[in-house]
């Protein structure tokens, strides 16, 4: 990352923690630099299967879908190193179930080689690299990118590095992008089961290896304001490939944040990009509080202070601190279960009565320094050392813990707490940890609590960090620790694939025909006879290549359509009611079916009222010849002719129309004009499928305005 404006070296950092908003990010020297993670609507990487998602929970899984059971392990890198994250996740003692769904084979699950790149998913990338002035690499070498949370079966992910040195231009300034690459999504996690020899992890592979562009920015984001128009600049020049997946969980931000008395975390889950300033904010907040919390700590034992700025760090004071916090704060737990047999605390006594044991653990002078839930000026949790304790203690796999500054609560008594403080033998400054878990979990958490207070004494850890979800959405922009970040030693070549390597015709032919941007797609819709709410609603669905397909002679296999009917059925409801009745995915149905029932509505040949039951007929028929545009067109004429989806003629419609109005023109008289809606219903029932929406009203609106008048 690039340098902490000089300013801030030797100034004390400034700002108040309960006012987020109100925190200057050059003051602070913030820094912040987005990754981007997007994934393509083409086939998976290496495998040929299709990118095909299935909305189902773990309890609505069919039967028939194969389970496989694994445990995974750390293995040393290329360099005889096992990656510090690996590590971690190897110690927390979980297993894993992965479902197999009809879109994942053996390479899925790891028992078979993967297959060479998938050309469309590189196009696709190579066209985004080329959008932001980005130089390809000659030479594509995938890399297994170490992985053992379980989220891919082989304990790796495989990425490969397209292209380097993008720019994007902001209204403030330019942005660099340091990297693009080319990866495999992860499988996806169902649902984490709670046993006594550690957790069961469910996960489905149907979204495993489905092709992701990585985007990573420089660190050229000056507010977070800017954050949030950087992740969105770069989202729509993605969706301007049309060549990227849409929806929930398609497309995330994460975030690299530091200031300059902190250190750089990576943040998770920012799916919504009007959460992303928030959960900046509160970062730096948070930061800022620990580095306070740091000196405090340093001062009670009259140790050198953390200067303002980390690249003033001294190693040999640093390790004098590690030692000596090291020396305060020894990892001895007690167990105190026997204390807790007759607790009032209902949670307590239910995980005892399960096999749990109750472990605590002294942290001597962190009395009144683990904090209270506080909130600040904007009703998000302010930073407190007691989250960051349970957040270690909750990558053990642990529900939680109890901290003295906050009991008594949760059912634990005064009482309660006095046996316990008697129990550790602690002096009024000193404060506890109790954990309630099976004795080898309580134990592992409670090494991982007694190491981040410890880290307290220093600089906040680099992490891997994720904004809290609650309820499918962002809690108040509050983050929990993940893993530690990353090392080099995580990455190695793949040396089942190929390296692939970009030939000069490929990148100039991807370089002079990019897609168009959004302003030059609204300047084409704009020229044709349609709303402007139409324009927008055509663009917001990424729908304005059919729009103009459909209106260019044979593009979609049917002469040119009208601009305005032809838009309204791209945008109403029948492509979904067609799949619904034929029982068809909705992506199965043709936008070719569409631009011929348009076609045919158009000509008289069928009612507007027939589209849909047409439709879904005409694509169950498969044993019809459709090979020409004639005999597909005799055939809707036909099927309309014995369904009743032939039009009416003008008179047949008045005469339905004026026995309707003799019938009910008292009512007319008395409602006016508004009595054209009832008086629509009625006659489109007596005429049935046969009747023209639009012919009826015509007729219905004159006659009526006659009779008001």
């Amino acid at each position: 990352m690039k340098d902490n404006p000089v300013s801030v070296i030797n100034m004390e950092p400034m700002g108040d923690i309960s006012s987020p908003d109100n925190l200057s990010p050059e003051g602070l020297g913030f820094m912040c630099g987005l990754e981007i993670h997007q994934q393509l609507a083409t086939g998976k990487l290496h495998s040929r299967m299709p990118s095909e998602l299935y909305d189902f929970g773990l309890d609505e899984i069919p039967n028939n879908w194969p389970r496989s059971h694994r445990k995974l392990r750390a293995a040393q890198g290329e360099g005889g190193r096992i990656d510090v994250t690996a590590r971690f996740e190897s110690k927390r003692n979980r297993s894993f179930v992965y479902v197999q769904s009809p879109n994942s084979g053996l390479i899925e699950l790891d028992e078979a080689p993967p297959l060479n790149h998938d050309n469309n998913a590189v196009d696709a990338v190579l066209t985004m690299a080329a959008m932001m002035n980005a130089k390809p690499v000659s030479s594509m070498q995938a890399m297994r990118k170490t992985v053992v949370d379980g989220s891919n079966t082989s304990g790796f992910q495989r990425t490969t590095l397209v292209a380097t040195n993008g720019v994007i231009d902001t209204n403030l300034g330019t942005v660099g992008i340091d990297v693009i690459c080319l990866e495999e999504d992860s499988a996806r996690k169902l649902e984490t089961e709670s046993t006594s020899d550690g957790e069961i992890v469910f996960y489905t592979l149907d979204r495993l290896g489905v092709p992701l562009v990585e985007i990573a920015t420089a660190p050229d984001i000056q507010t977070p304001e800017h954050a949030k128009e950087v992740a969105l600049m770069l989202g729509t020049l993605l969706r301007d490939t049309r060549r990227v997946r849409r929806g929930l969980g398609s497309i995330r931000q994460d975030l690299n944040v530091s200031i300059a008395c902190g250190v750089r975390v990576e943040i998770k889950g920012c799916q919504d990009l009007e959460w992303v300033p928030q959960i900046i904010k509160i970062e730096m907040a948070r930061q800022l509080h620990m580095y306070r919390l740091a000196n405090e700590l340093r001062k009670e034992l009259e140790l050198p202070l953390l200067p303002p700025d980390r690249r003033l760090d001294s190693i040999p004071v640093e390790n004098r601190v590690a030692l000596s916090a090291s020396s305060k704060l020894p990892f001895k737990t007690e167990e105190l279960t026997n204390l807790f047999v007759n607790s009032n605390s209902e949670m307590v006594v239910k995980a005892l009565s399960m096999g749990s044991v109750v472990l605590g653990l002294k942290l001597q002078g962190f009395a009144g320094k683990i904090g209270t839930k506080e909130l600040d000026e904007n009703g998000a949790q302010m930073p407190r050392l007691g989250r960051e304790l349970a957040s270690s203690a909750k990558q053990a796999g642990v529900a939680g813990i109890f901290h003295s500054d906050e009991l008594p609560a949760y059912g634990i008594t005064s009482e309660d707490v006095d046996v316990v403080r008697n129990e550790l033998q602690l002096s009024d400054s000193d404060a506890f940890i109790l954990c309630v878990a099976p004795k080898w979990q309580a134990e592992l958490a409670l090494e991982s609590v007694l190491l981040r207070a410890r880290r307290a004494f220093h600089r906040i850890p680099g992490e891997v960090r994720n904004v809290v979800i609650k309820k499918g959405a962002p809690e108040d922009g509050t983050t929990t620790a993940m893993r530690p970040l990353p090392s080099g030693a995580r990455m190695y070549p793949e040396t089942d694939i190929q390296v692939l390597n970009l030939e000069l015709d490929r990148w100039d032919k991807i370089q002079s025909n990019l897609p168009m941007n959004k302003q030059q797609r609204l300047l084409r819709l704009q020229k044709y006879d349609i709303s402007s709410n139409q324009v927008e609603a055509i663009l917001g669905s990424e729908l304005d290549d059919i729009f103009i397909s459909g209106l260019t002679e044979n593009e979609l296999s049917s002469p040119s359509l009208t601009p305005k009917p032809w838009a309204s059925i791209l945008l109403d409801n029948s492509r979904s009611e067609i799949s619904n009745k034929s029982n068809v995915p909705v992506s199965n149905v043709p936008w070719e079916l569409l631009a011929l029932l348009v076609y045919s509505r158009e000509k008289g040949i069928i009612t507007r009222e027939g589209i849909v039951p047409l439709g879904s007929k005409y694509l169950l028929s498969i044993d019809e010849d459709f090979s020409t545009f004639d005999k597909k067109i005799d055939w809707i004429s036909k099927t309309a002719e014995i369904e009743g989806f032939i039009p009416a003629d003008s008179s047949s419609v008045e005469k339905v129309i004026d026995v309707i109005i003799a019938d009910k023109l008292d009512f007319i008289q008395s409602k006016g004009m508004a009595a054209i809606g009832p008086l629509m219903g009625m006659v489109m029932a007596k005429l049935g499928g046969s009747a023209d929406g639009k012919l009826v009203n015509s007729i219905l609106l004159e006659k009526i305005k006659k009779i008001s008048q």
